[in-house]
């Protein structure tokens, strides 16, 4: 990053001397929550929830509107603290790590991004790497922001303005700004809400890549048949709470998922692959 913003990220975030992260080893815990819960409105989010996210696999949050995944993703991230419980990321509490030390360890993609000035596509991506600004890991900007671009197919309009997107568009633009970090957590919240059928499956394989090189990541769902197919775990959250934590082809039973959701469901193995399918019994 270069230029007066490069300078001004410098500034903030470190020196070419800053000592870099070191990569998880594979298995390796890169965030957990223990005993966290969390009250908002009034009303308990998040209820003495366990989870952990390894180095290496994709953790897939799911449940129900209102069971806590986004508010569990964001205590996760350290962007909220719970009222009890503890978080670690890369190994040390939360609360110890400053704001540009977390940038270098976890990136977070939210629900939805909104810019208020008139970026660029490639500008929105090369945010991703202001964390590094000022390091030696500067050196690799070009290649991470083309890699990530790549990886979500957004090159082809990298110099159109964000605002002047479609909805998935942004989506994947965001996406791309996450991987350009090229952080060792990742902590996606919904990333395939606004995407059609081909660029959800886009999406999921980017997850996989991404643990395949040695990341921890960790996303929000509510396609469980995606969640079956590309996560390696799945945590099903109720009611605040974790109902169930487990491969996929283990936990999701129409049983469990049919009180979850408040729904008659069936699980069914895919004709081809094996891979569950999860569909709403409907009448007729």
């Amino acid at each position: 990053m270069t230029g007066v913003l490069g300078t001004w990220f410098g500034g903030l975030f470190g020196e070419r001397d800053t000592a870099l992260p070191v990569p998880p080893a594979p298995g390796e815990t890169a965030a957990a929550a223990r005993g966290v819960s969390l009250a908002l409105g009034g009303r308990a989010v998040l209820d003495g929830v366990d989870v952990a996210v390894a180095a290496g696999e994709v953790l897939a949050l799911v449940g129900p509107n209102g069971a806590g995944k986004s508010t569990l993703l964001s205590v996760l991230a350290a962007d909220q603290r719970p009222d009890s419980g503890g978080v670690t990321v890369a190994g040390h509490p939360a609360g110890d790590w400053s704001a540009p030390e977390l940038a270098l360890r976890r990136s977070v993609l939210p629900q939805s991004a909104t810019l208020s000035f008139p970026f660029t596509v490639g500008d929105v991506v090369r945010m991703g790497r202001a964390p590094w600004a000022g390091t030696r890991a500067e050196d690799e900007d070009d290649a991470a922001v083309a890699e990530a671009m790549a990886a979500t197919e957004v090159a082809p309009f990298a110099g159109r303005p964000f605002s002047a997107l479609s909805g998935g568009e942004r989506a994947r633009v965001a996406l791309a700004r996450v991987l350009a970090q090229r952080a060792p957590l990742l902590l996606l919240d919904e990333p395939t809400a606004a995407l059609d059928l081909r660029h959800q499956e886009l999406v999921l394989r980017v997850c996989r890549e991404q643990a395949r090189a040695g990341r921890a990541v960790v996303v929000v769902l509510h396609d469980l048949g995606l969640a079956a197919a590309y996560a390696d775990r799945a945590v099903v959250l109720h009611q605040g709470r974790v109902a169930t934590d487990g491969p996929p082809a283990e936990v999701f039973t129409e049983e469990l998922l049919s009180r979850v959701y408040q729904h008659p469901v069936e699980v069914l193995p895919h004709p081809g692959t094996g891979t569950r399918l999860v569909l709403p019994r409907r009448a007729g």
